[in-house]
């Protein structure tokens, strides 16, 4: 036990670092965390509201991350309890590509490197997950091509019962088809579904759209592209 608490409390206080090296490492931060930001800017195959978002949130990570070590230093005490802080924090918006996760790890490394002073690590590594980066997404761009999304909404009566005949031509012309929302509509005389879908090879929206019409109790039938 009194060797546990010498270990955690070595390193108090952490050992001050001038203000100007400290001003200068926090810049360095935020110039590599920027570098980082564009570069899944650049790299990314498609855009959504949240991309946004999250290129901020890689550039402000890298300076607190940079922030952080200052704080910690060598002390192993600080460094447990900032982790437990820090564990308390959640992101809202749910990662769900690996590749983003992937640039939270960089941009956390490179904020590490640049508060540690540790200026060739960051470079070095820069410069070569970079260079990965943009070597990947320029082989996956010519090796597929783009995939198209669709949003399908459909009205349908509900005296039309249980019966969903609609999801068999889904699954003729779609190569993916996943209920994204229902809803009831006209005062509970009509359903709203909406429907995100990626059409099969050869398949146009106008040939899904006339076989969905000719089915007994829709209403409405609207296609929209999925931007």
């Amino acid at each position: 036990m009194d060797e546990l608490s010498k270990l955690l409390e070595s390193g108090f206080p952490p050992t001050p670092v001038r203000p100007e090296v400290l001003i200068l490492r926090l810049l360095l931060a935020l110039a590599l965390g920027s570098i980082v930001a564009c570069v899944y800017r650049f790299t990314l195959r498609s855009q959504s509201t949240d991309t946004a978002s999250f290129v901020a949130t890689l550039v402000l990570l890298s300076v607190i991350i940079a922030m952080v070590t200052q704080v910690v230093g060598e002390s192993v005490g600080l460094a447990f309890t900032l982790v437990g802080a820090l564990s308390i924090v959640r992101f809202r918006t749910v990662v769900e590509d690996t590749r983003d996760t992937a640039f939270v790890i960089f941009a956390v490394v490179v904020g590490m490197a640049s508060g540690l002073g540790n200026v060739q690590v960051a470079l070095a590594g820069l410069v070569i997950v970079s260079a990965a980066a943009f070597a990947l997404f320029w082989i996956q761009r010519g090796s597929s091509k783009p995939q198209v999304d669709w949003m399908l909404q459909l009205r349908i009566s509900t005296g039309a019962g249980a019966e969903t005949p609609w999801d068999a031509v889904l699954a003729k012309h779609c190569e993916q088809a996943h209920l994204m929302s229902t809803a009831t509509a006209r005062q509970g005389a009509s359903v709203d579904l909406t429907y995100k879908l990626r059409l099969k090879s050869g398949v146009t929206p106008t040939q899904l759209l006339n076989d969905v019409n000719r089915l007994e109790g829709i209403q409405n039938v609207e296609m929209k592209r999925n931007q």
